[in-house]
């Protein structure tokens, strides 16, 4: 049995698919609310992917088979969440001298090379907000036949008082609005309600912009992810994911006008969130305040992206987490450590039957991460693991643990200079110059071990 936390009823429940596929695989519909391609994901951003590929390989180790949809947000997300200011695609095109195509495109691409160097599984189905127009138009249409929205001068609303359990995700029937978020009402009525599509400004040219409801205009943000979950997993669906800031607005938005259109509940059985990377303070990193590290900084800090998956896969995902880079060195070298261990023990050995179903326990109970890790190490310290085993449990990890040297490492010539210096450094036993040396060759992403055959370097 799988356990998980469900933010909808806030507490753990034995996951049962809606339906099942052919037997004996089982089918799990999941859909993952991904990136706002205007800008590079930071780390926090990647916590979350992290903690649903997570989800998505427990759930493969359990023999589900998943049809998992992702969503690209290339048009619609606002710089702010009360249906007020710029698109944050126009504003990066604006920014960067291009146009919103070229920056949603590239911004996208590196997306994508986050996940693989995070050695996160790509979903079934890539869905952006701009190939899917037709399917947002009609779902506020019918949302207007329903008699849920409003119109004002700038787009269509969502009346959030027709939903009597409006805000049941984040509890909000029981929560005052925080002090200062989302006052600026506008024409709106009521403080929650939200745009379903907005309209164009009359003295403003947008890049990306459709006919619509008599006049030029974009989707809101939350319409976006209710039409392509939909037409890709159907008007019920078994997980939704997403960051924790996702609950008060934009999830609990996406449950009321689905369940409005649908008339199904739940529209969605299992919400399941990642609670945030902090800087310290509980400060929140955040790419609208600039204060964010990306992936890329990371490898040029000599940290590898797969010692960053570990460094997250020692805290639960519904746990904060604080960054520091005295964590991620550690991360780097005990991952180090890890692979060493896994490659260094026979390719054929007894085991102790117990810990697969240790492992499959401890990863059923809601994604238990750190407890998954704990067993590995002390199944190697004490012998009861073996290789074939610890290769089935990373399919789950995802840490890339066995990886033989099988081939010749292609050493850069800047590297190879650096190699030579760290060698005569050596013979004069210069120790502190070599130290110095070994730390230059790390930042390029090399690792250097002195064995008695010499250097010898690896990939981080």
């Amino acid at each position: 049995m799988i356990n998980l936390y469900n933010t909808l009823t806030r507490k753990k429940e034995i996951f049962k698919p809606m339906r099942k596929g052919l037997f004996p695989k089982k089918e799990v519909g999941l859909y993952t609310c991904g990136p706002t391609v205007y800008n590079y994901a930071h780390i926090g951003n990647l916590r979350t992917y992290v903690f649903e590929d997570i989800l998505k390989r427990v759930l493969q180790y359990n023999k589900y088979k998943i049809n998992h949809v992702m969503n690209i947000t290339d048009v619609g997300h606002l710089t702010d969440d009360a249906d007020a200011g710029e698109d944050k695609i126009e504003a990066g095109a604006k920014r960067e001298g291009k146009t919103a195509l070229e920056i949603a495109k590239l911004y996208t691409d590196a997306f994508k090379e986050n996940l693989e160097d995070l050695n996160i599984l790509e979903p079934n189905i890539w869905c952006k907000a701009t190939d899917h127009i037709p399917e947002q138009i009609d779902l506020v249409q019918k949302l207007i036949d329903k008699g849920v929205t409003y119109e004002t001068s700038d787009g269509i609303y969502f009346d959030t008082t027709k939903i009597k359990d409006y805000g049941k995700l984040a509890n909000l029937k029981n929560q005052k609005l925080q002090e200062g978020a989302r006052v600026d009402m506008g024409e709106k009525k009521n403080p929650h309600d939200f745009a379903l599509w907005k309209f164009s400004k009359a003295d403003e040219k947008r890049q990306m912009e459709w006919d619509a409801f008599g006049k030029r205009g974009f989707p809101g943000w939350h319409i976006e992810c209710s039409a392509m979950s939909m037409k890709y997993l159907g008007k019920q669906f078994d997980i939704h994911c997403g960051g924790i800031d996702h609950v008060p607005i934009h999830h609990s938005n996406e449950i009321a006008q689905s369940e409005a259109i649908t008339g199904k509940k739940p529209w969605v059985k299992y919400w399941l969130h990642g609670e945030f990377l902090v800087l310290g303070k509980n400060e929140k990193m955040a790419k609208s305040s600039e204060n964010f590290i990306t992936l890329q900084t990371l490898k040029e800090k000599g940290i590898s992206p797969l010692a960053y998956r570990y460094f997250l896969l020692q805290t639960h995902y519904r746990k904060q987490l604080t960054f520091s880079w005295e964590a991620l060195g550690a991360a780097q070298t005990g991952l180090n450590n890890l692979r060493k261990m896994v490659n260094s023990l026979p390719e054929y050995a007894p085991r102790d039957p117990k810990i697969d179903e240790d492992f499959m326990k401890t990863i059923n109970d809601d994604l238990n991460m750190p407890e998954a890790l704990a067993l590995v190490w002390t199944g190697l310290k004490d012998k009861s693991i073996n290789l074939p085993t610890l290769i089935e449990f990373d399919k789950v990890l995802g840490l890339d643990l066995h990886n033989p040297e099988k081939k010749e490492i292609a050493i850069p010539e800047e590297v190879q200079k650096l190699l030579d210096k760290r060698k005569t450094a050596r013979k004069v036993k210069d120790y502190a110059k070599s130290d110095e040396l070994r730390d230059e060759i790390k930042k390029l992403g090399f690792e250097v071990e002195d064995t008695g055959e010499g250097q010898k370097i690896s990939e981080l």
